[in-house]
């Protein structure tokens, strides 16, 4: 009867590990579709390409929405070092560990978005595989044994216990004990979970008995285990890494960098007189890749805790692998068209990926305005600035709402006039939102809206647009405020409001100039990437992570609203301002957070 039992087990443990794996074995994993994701993104994310995600998801190339389940191609070849796992209902991060054969550290180390409060069916986690990872249970669809895997039982430390007292009480040697636990070389903590591996006996085994009665440690105890507790930190070590061409260059490229570094001091400034202690290193990258490489291969940078830079896309690869082997955080301030954010922890992406911020803009158009009618004006003028993928991305929102969208050509404007005004509807919210982001554009649909608005038809009207708009005001502002206008953006200030004016006050007090007329302004980008992280570091320390909607900073121009894009990837900042230029002549912020 004991031998019978034990048969039901083994072939008990055998089924449950080949459904387990049977995610590895097929040709694919499910995603499930995040808010502001897209096909590039999604591939990005998992270093396959696009194509390869389109034939198994046919209409994927069209369009795919928020919540939709997506078949990932996951190629298993025996020079694989790692997969993607699908948790299922009722997993646990220990069922993980014996499945694959791997420590929780290497699971929970893999993915720094994990944790026991997210760890739920249908999040997708990296697994590490290691090199002695039985192949024949991820290759085969019939396994006739099973390898052990490393640990037998877990084992919580109680009071009082020591490496001997324990080897003893699973007939182990103490040396055994270490290897599978190197760390307790340090000594012993009581609550800390230790794998009790096979003995040397035991190994020698062809199969081997789960034990189903033992309670095995729990998600929150496994991750609590694994996870570093964080610490403060004494002196922020802060490196800039940015071209400022001191040798000469490209000077209007230099200067908005000498003057993001200038808004920096600022905030270092400020910070220092708050009692935070900042070591701040300052390096001339010249937009070079080998100057890079030169600076990155000073000792001092691999103790940095935070670094800020590149300028250029073409630059981030090489500060993204190092900070990612050293474990430090990379700001990227400037450009949004970087991958290295999809697969690297340690990245900030302060300008938004455009996937991302037409995601935030549309549903926060949805809450602004639930009964819009849209009506779209091209212009042959401002062909250079055409916003296409913002527009199909208003049209897939247009259909999912009911809004009525239209678009019309008025290169002519007399003879567009009629049309564009048959299309207002006089019930409904009517937005007039020109195709081209740029002034050109503007040149054509102002004095059309401006027409309309003379005939003084009883509807809600605006114009809606886009950020580069910021540098028109100053030429535009009448026609703004008479047209109750609205554009997005990332970056806003209004220099009438306490918190500009102040820093404004005191950026010409330090540097007897104004900041050069671009946007976003990028000596006020400085101050508010320099002070919130900063600020977040000395204020949290390591358990910045855990704590960035907490930090305290009142921006000038920048606002932070930071997600990670994956368990195991960076953060992208999808902070999204409406900016409105009413017809009383108020200029108002909308803040949907």
């Amino acid at each position: 009867m004991k031998s019978l039992n034990k048969l039901v087990l083994l072939f008990s443990f055998i089924f449950i590990t080949l459904s387990l794996f049977s995610q590895q074995r097929d040709s694919y994993f499910l995603h499930t579709v995040e808010k502001g994701q897209n096909i590039y993104s999604i591939s990005s994310m998992y270093g396959v390409n696009q194509e390869d995600i389109i034939k198994l998801n046919p209409g994927s190339e069209k369009t795919i929405y928020t919540g939709q389940t997506l078949k990932i191609p996951q190629a298993l070849t025996s020079h694989m070092k790692e997969t993607f796992h699908t948790i299922a209902p009722g997993e646990t991060l220990y069922r993980l560990t014996i499945t694959y054969n791997v420590p929780a550290k290497t699971i929970t180390d893999a993915n720094p978005g994990l944790s026991a409060e997210n760890f739920k069916a249908g999040e997708v986690i990296r697994i590490p595989i290691e090199e002695d990872t039985p192949e024949t249970i991820l290759k085969e669809d019939k396994v006739e044994e099973t390898e052990k895997p490393k640990c037998k039982d877990m084992h919580k430390v109680k009071r009082k216990e020591t490496i001997f007292s324990i080897s003893r009480k699973y007939n182990l040697t103490e040396n055994e004990l270490i290897v599978a636990n190197p760390e307790i070389k340090k000594g012993l903590k009581k609550g800390t979970w230790l794998c009790i591996p096979y003995s040397s006996a035991e190994k020698e085994t062809e199969t081997f008995i789960v034990d189903v009665q033992r309670t095995p440690p729990s998600n929150l105890e496994l991750f609590n285990q694994n996870k570093e507790a964080p610490h403060r930190i004494s002196t922020i070590k802060t490196a800039i890494i940015l071209p400022f061409m001191l040798d000469g260059g490209h000077k209007q490229e230099a200067l908005r960098m000498v003057e993001y570094y200038e808004g920096f001091l600022i905030a270092v400034d400020s910070l220092k007189r708050r009692g935070a202690n900042i070591e701040l290193h300052v390096f001339d990258s010249k937009n070079d890749a080998n100057t890079i490489q030169q600076i990155l291969n000073k000792k001092e940078l691999k103790e940095m805790d935070v670094i800020f830079g590149p300028l250029h896309q073409q630059n981030v690869k090489l500060l993204a692998d190092f900070s990612k082997q050293h474990n430090i955080r990379l700001v990227v301030p400037f450009t949004s068209k970087d991958d290295e954010v999809f697969n690297n922890p340690s990245i900030y992406q302060i300008n938004t990926p455009q996937s991302y911020l037409y995601s935030e803009v549309f549903e926060h158009f949805t809450r602004q305005f639930p009964n819009a009618n849209l009506i779209v004006l091209e212009t042959t003028d401002g062909k250079d600035q055409y916003k296409r993928e913002f527009i199909e991305g208003l049209s897939v929102m247009a259909k999912k709402n009911s809004f009525p969208i239209k678009t019309v050509n008025i290169d002519n404007i007399e003879q567009s006039l009629p049309t564009v005004e048959s299309l207002i509807k006089t019930d409904k919210t009517n937005l007039f939102i020109p195709a081209s982001g740029s002034d050109a554009a503007l040149n054509k649909v102002i004095p059309l809206l401006q027409l309309i608005k003379g005939k003084q038809i009883e509807a809600p009207m605006h114009l809606f647009g886009y950020p580069e708009w910021q540098t028109y005001t100053s030429d535009r502002l009448q026609d703004f405020f008479d047209l109750d206008t609205y554009f997005y953006s990332s970056f806003y200030t209004n220099n009438l409001l306490p918190a500009a004016k102040n820093f404004i006050n005191g950026y010409h007090k330090w540097y007897k100039k104004e900041m050069i007329n671009t946007y976003p302004k990028y000596g006020m980008l400085g101050f508010d990437t320099g002070f919130y992280f900063l600020h977040g570091l000395a204020t949290y320390g390591t358990d910045l992570e855990n704590n960035l909607e907490r930090i305290d900073l009142t921006p000038i121009q920048t606002g932070f609203k930071f997600d990670r894009v994956s368990n195991w990837g960076g953060f992208v900042n999808k902070k999204v301002f409406f900016v409105r230029f009413t017809n009383n002549y108020e200029l108002i912020k909308l803040d949907f957070d």
